[in-house]
């Protein structure tokens, strides 16, 4: 059973072209390999897409076709990235995005990837649990933790401070086993985190939409809670009905 603090994780963050891990384009990755007590290596390069990058996208990571004109393509550089990243623990906010990503662009690049069989550590649903935070963005998070600007919406300093992010979220936890197991159960979450919903508790929610919402592909979390306020008021109805001596006259 491993210490957390003596484990050694993989803390990852990607910029693309856009949100579909399927058809999008990694245009900036940033790695870094630690400890709880120091930096072990880094690992950081823009990435050559072979294609325009949208101006929507340039205008949250800043990263612009000039930028990535004469970098390295990804199949160039994916074989450093895996073998940087190998079987270590992977850290990320939001960190399934990335993964896929880095899946995708394998598949696309006939690389042989495993990647997606890492055990990985999302810092998003770390902060769910934590729960004290009333947004759980990593930006929110680093004014939330007092954790020290790194600069603007770029792969390193957002790794830098989702690490100092992470170490906070742990520090309820000894043993990565132990985090690793309360991680396998869903986590409730207290508000909608997207939509039009989005920010209200889900006592405030109306009926149709959370039994719309709860059939499409949210995550575990997401899920978990809209099917959990689904069961509370059902059983609010049924204590309802059944203290009404005249429900059934």
């Amino acid at each position: 059973m491993t210490i957390l603090e003596k484990e050694t994780f993989i803390c990852l963050d990607i910029e693309a072209t856009g949100l579909d891990t399927k058809s999008d384009k990694i245009i900036e990755i940033a790695m870094v390999k630690f400890t709880f007590s120091e930096i072990l290596d880094k690992f950081e390069t823009l990435i050559d897409p072979k294609r325009d990058i949208p101006k929507i996208s340039q205008d949250i990571h800043n990263i612009s076709d000039d930028m990535v004109k004469g970098k390295p393509f990804i199949e160039d550089v994916l074989p450093d990235i895996l073998n940087f990243i190998k079987g270590n623990f992977i850290v990320g906010h939001g960190i399934g995005y990335d993964i896929s990503l880095i899946d995708s662009e394998a598949k696309r690049s006939s690389v042989p990837c495993s990647i997606i069989s890492n055990t990985h550590i999302d810092t998003l649903r770390l902060a769910r649990l934590y729960g004290e935070s009333p947004v759980n963005s990593l930006e929110a998070l680093r004014k939330h933790f007092n954790i020290a600007f790194e600069g603007a919406h770029r792969a390193m300093n957002d790794v830098i401070v989702n690490i100092e992010v992470f170490k906070r979220l742990t520090n309820k936890f000894k043993t990565t086993s132990q985090l690793l197991n309360r991680l396998r159960q869903p986590i409730l979450i207290k508000a909608m985190p997207l939509g039009k919903h989005k920010g209200r508790p889900f006592s405030e929610i109306p009926e149709d939409y959370l039994r719309w919402a709860v059939r499409k592909d949210f995550d575990q979390d997401l899920i978990f809670s809209i099917k959990t306020e689904l069961k509370n008021r059902q059983k609010r109805i049924n204590f309802g009905q059944a203290a009404n001596p005249f429900y059934d006259l």
